[in-house]
């Protein structure tokens, strides 16, 4: 195939972007390796000239980053599957049942999607302390346990699944259950598997909110473990490379998982389910 001069400036912007995108990730985990002196030198060196790789096994011992990173694979885990069910049950009502006041009922939910997030604090915190789920994994998971954006997402999706395969289940004496699982998600699978990845580095990014609910060092996510560990005693906060470290830390599950869903993230994003 003849590469055209438009071909070849596609490729290179993209290249471009991608090395930018990149850079940052790739600077923190060289600044790991790096002395205090070295990262603050200029002009800055690419590469340490003596690389310490200690540093990751100091930051690890330092804070128990292995409870940190649980707590936000966990509670991401459950919310997210949590977030998977009733964002699509709630989607099928909308798409394949008839009821009064569905369109409406569907605009006050995208309303409430328009809400700043903050705003919710208040009320939440009052509602999890009035249960006793202030500083518990279930208030964690229970907090987050509607996406909006899902339904949304998971209802234009199911728009897009032929009616005839419904009806004709239906008559079957298919259950709204079996529809859902046996029809529409095999058809709309790519949606469900972009909506999860979303949703859980949404979650396991997570920091204020989960801040303001935990107390207790055994809950902390590991946005907040980081924040504690950059903050303790005054004295870490002056010692990048282990701060680099265990930033690192953080982002590797995210790496890991990225790595094993990439192929369904490209598939989601160019899915039938998001057109209309």
């Amino acid at each position: 195939m003849k590469k055209t001069p438009l071909f070849v400036v596609k490729h290179v912007c993209l290249i471009f972007i991608s090395i930018m995108m990149v850079f940052p990730f790739l600077w923190m985990v060289i600044s790991a390796l790096k002395t205090k002196d070295e990262i603050w030198q200029f002009p800055p060196t690419l590469w340490p000239e003596k690389p310490m790789w200690h540093h990751f096994s100091e930051a690890w011992a330092i804070a128990p980053f292995d409870q940190y990173i649980f707590n936000s694979v966990f509670t991401a885990s459950a919310i997210v599957f949590i977030q998977v069910i009733n964002s699509a049950l709630i989607a099928y009502a909308f798409t394949h049942l008839k009821f009064k006041g569905r369109n409406l009922l569907f605009s006050i939910i995208l309303i409430t999607y328009m809400l700043p997030t903050a705003a919710t604090y208040v009320p939440s915190y009052v509602i999890l302390a009035d249960f006793h789920l202030l500083d518990t994994y279930s208030g964690l998971i229970l907090s987050n346990a509607v996406s909006v954006f899902g339904i949304f997402l998971f209802r234009q999706a199911f728009m897009q699944v032929p009616r005839e395969l419904v009806e004709a289940a239906k008559v079957d004496g298919a259950r709204h259950w079996t529809i859902i699982w046996k029809i529409i998600f095999p058809t709309t699978k790519a949606s469900f598997i972009t909506f999860a990845l979303i949703s859980f580095v949404q979650n396991y990014n997570s920091y204020l909110w989960p801040t303001l609910i935990t107390t207790s060092e055994s809950k902390y996510l590991i946005t907040t473990g980081l924040r504690q560990f950059f903050i303790q005693e005054g004295a870490y906060g002056i010692q990048w490379p282990l701060i680099m470290a265990a930033s690192a830390f953080a982002v590797l599950p995210l790496l890991i998982l990225f790595v094993f869903v990439q192929k369904w993230i490209i598939s989601g994003i160019s899915d039938q389910g998001l057109k209309g």
